[in-house]
């Protein structure tokens, strides 16, 4: 778990960092732009193979379960949320669209409607860590990102062909995601 946790922190702390404007910009300052992105990857990337890491590792020495979620009911819901974390992430990345104004900060939906999902069905110790800290950190940043004044993305009238091409690649892609998740992950999503 220790190394779950050391991952989190490095991860998470980075991204935090990057909120602090001041103090980030200081940074910047101090080792220039291209460093300091090379520095902040290194460190994300760092933590989030801890991550990976620590996750498996305390997997393999045996769940803590703190409790017991109703399955039957939770689990429809959890993929519903899913396919729409999915849809929202594709938004992040695709030109102007209705979804992407609507949700704005597509991103960070898409991040807190995963942890979500995913806090729904598992209930042990080291899930409850994992996805509540992403969604404490993702809850964190939009406030952050709302008192620096980011809007998001632009307001656009009416769905089109941009939202068309966001949904059906987003659906693809959670069906790709279910159908790999129990290789990937070593848990069934369905």
């Amino acid at each position: 778990m220790s190394v779950l946790i050391l991952g989190l922190a490095l991860f998470l702390g980075v991204h935090v960092f990057t909120t602090l404007r001041t103090a980030r910009a200081g940074a910047i300052r101090r080792l220039g732009e291209g460093p300091y992105k090379g520095l902040y990857s290194l460190i994300a990337g760092v933590g989030l193979v801890l991550i990976i890491w620590g996750f498996g590792r305390y997997r393999s020495a045996g769940y803590i379960q703190v409790w017991d979620p109703p399955v039957a009911i939770f689990h429809p819901i959890s993929l519903v949320l899913l396919w729409f974390a999915i849809v929202a992430l594709v938004s992040t990345y695709a030109p102007l669209s209705k979804i992407k104004a609507t949700l704005r900060h597509p991103m960070l939906v898409a991040v807190k409607t995963w942890a979500v999902a995913h806090l729904l069905v598992n209930g042990d110790l080291g899930s409850m860590l994992l996805f509540g800290s992403l969604l404490v950190w993702a809850i964190y940043d939009r406030i952050a990102v709302k008192r620096r004044g980011d809007t998001g993305a632009a307001p656009i009238q009416g769905f089109g062909r941009n939202d068309a091409i966001v949904i059906a690649i987003g659906t693809v892609a959670y069906f790709v995601i279910l159908w790999l998740h129990e290789s990937i992950i070593g848990v069934a999503a369905v």
